[in-house]
């Protein structure tokens, strides 16, 4: 019985009586193994650690890139950019008076 593998039923009264035969080295193999599977059915396994590239820092971006840029879309041209501040501005200041910021139409077709 020696070097034997314990299965999850357990120990078996047949078990018991090949260790009684056997001597005190068999009934501490017994318990070892008793052991081992108690620890295995409440030790989850140990995952390895992933492996870090090389040379990368963390929250880093990657040598010789760059984060991406804005959409094309978002590229206003300056002279569109600056007569939309320029109403924004003529709006919230003097609601009142005509906007010359080149892009409203005149009173007349409003």
């Amino acid at each position: 019985m020696s070097d034997f593998e314990i299965d999850d039923d357990g120990i078996q009264i047949d078990d018991m009586k090949a260790i009684r035969r056997e001597g005190a080295s068999e009934l501490r193999s017994l318990m070892r193994a008793q052991i081992a599977i108690g620890k295995a059915r409440r030790e989850p396994a140990v995952k390895p650690a992933p492996v870090k590239p090389p040379g990368h820092r963390p929250g880093a971006w990657p040598v010789g890139t760059s984060p991406p840029g804005p959409p094309p879309e978002w590229r206003i041209p300056k002279p569109v950019w600056d007569a939309a501040v320029r109403h924004y501005s003529n709006e919230e200041h003097r609601p009142d008076e005509l906007c010359d910021c080149g892009n409203c139409p005149p009173e007349e077709t409003r």
